[in-house]
């Protein structure tokens, strides 16, 4: 807000012989005029009309453009209730992609947990030249289409290649989890062998997208690979292996997973490259050899 004042200087006017008194004349009331009259009364009509004209033009235009602003907003995206910035309707959290396709960040990929005897291989990693790390979701419907293409690199590579599973189970596959969870179980029971044979097993028969595979039918299904029905329905209702798996899971997002299949390919001599997806076996097979040159 700006302030000014204002002032007036009153002077009286002399003559040599006498004092000339000053004629006073009196102003015209013009601020008690304006108070009595209002604006228009004090402009021209003309102006007045167009001035009028305007402001109304204005006032349409503004109200034109608030009405098609709201009519083009998609309300539902609006964000009611005071949340942090959570869009109305929309989950807080995007669940992964099935078949991921992004690769994770260079960077991360030396994030990757090191294999350990505790990893369940296919090969000899003692003569094996890479090693295929596959983060994986026995719910997933790619994993299940790539299942067999890995199956076909081992048998291809022979010694060269040995193939590491870990957990990866989507949470918006509901029985992923306890699968994961049942597949440790045959491994903790029946060896490695045991593992393996669960795993392809399930491969063969699940429908895939959560419900593909029912939980009653993974006992019956570690009888069928060698394991004792009894104990194995133990350790899985016990839930004992849950944080195993949750473990595994978060070392994959570590070093840069986002969805299945995820499969990291390692040399010996550190070299990284990623598998994205559920690819192809011959895009595989390129990937392999350039890593073996």
């Amino acid at each position: 807000m700006f302030h000014g004042s204002w002032s007036m200087v009153h002077n009286n006017i002399m003559s040599e012989d006498k004092i000339i008194e000053p004629v006073v004349v009196q102003p015209t009331p013009v601020i008690s005029t304006l108070k009595e009259k209002s604006v228009f009364d004090v402009i021209p009509s003309k102006v007045a009309f167009f001035s009028g004209l305007v402001a109304g033009i204005m006032a349409f235009a503004t109200i034109g453009f608030v009405l098609l602003l709201v009519g083009g907003m998609d309300l539902s995206k609006l964000n009611f209730g005071g949340g942090k910035g959570i869009a109305f309707g929309t989950p807080k959290t995007t669940a992964p992609a099935i078949g991921n396709t992004n690769a994770p960040a260079a960077n991360k990929l030396d994030q990757l947990p090191p294999i350990t005897k505790d990893d369940h291989v296919r090969g000899d990693l003692a003569k094996a030249k890479i090693a295929l790390v596959e983060y994986s979701d026995y719910e997933c419907p790619f994993c299940k289409s790539f299942h067999p293409t890995l199956q076909d690199v081992v048998k291809k590579y022979g010694t060269d290649v040995a193939w590491i599973y870990r957990y990866f189970p989507l949470s918006f596959h509901q029985n992923a989890e306890k699968e994961a969870e049942a597949a440790e179980c045959v491994a903790q029971l029946g060896g490695n062998t045991a593992f393996w044979n669960f795993s392809d097993k399930i491969y063969e028969r699940t429908t895939s997208n959560g419900l593909g595979f029912a939980l009653t039918a993974l006992g019956p299904l570690a009888k069928e690979v060698g394991v004792d029905q009894k104990k194995f329905q133990a350790c899985l209702d016990s839930g004992k292996n849950a944080k195993l798996v949750a473990d595994e899971q978060a070392g994959g997002e570590a070093a840069g997973i986002s969805g299945t299949p995820g499969t990291i390919i390692i040399t010996k001599d550190g070299k990284t490259d990623m598998v994205n997806g559920a690819q192809s076996l011959s895009t595989v097979e390129g990937q392999i050899d350039a890593l073996l040159k």
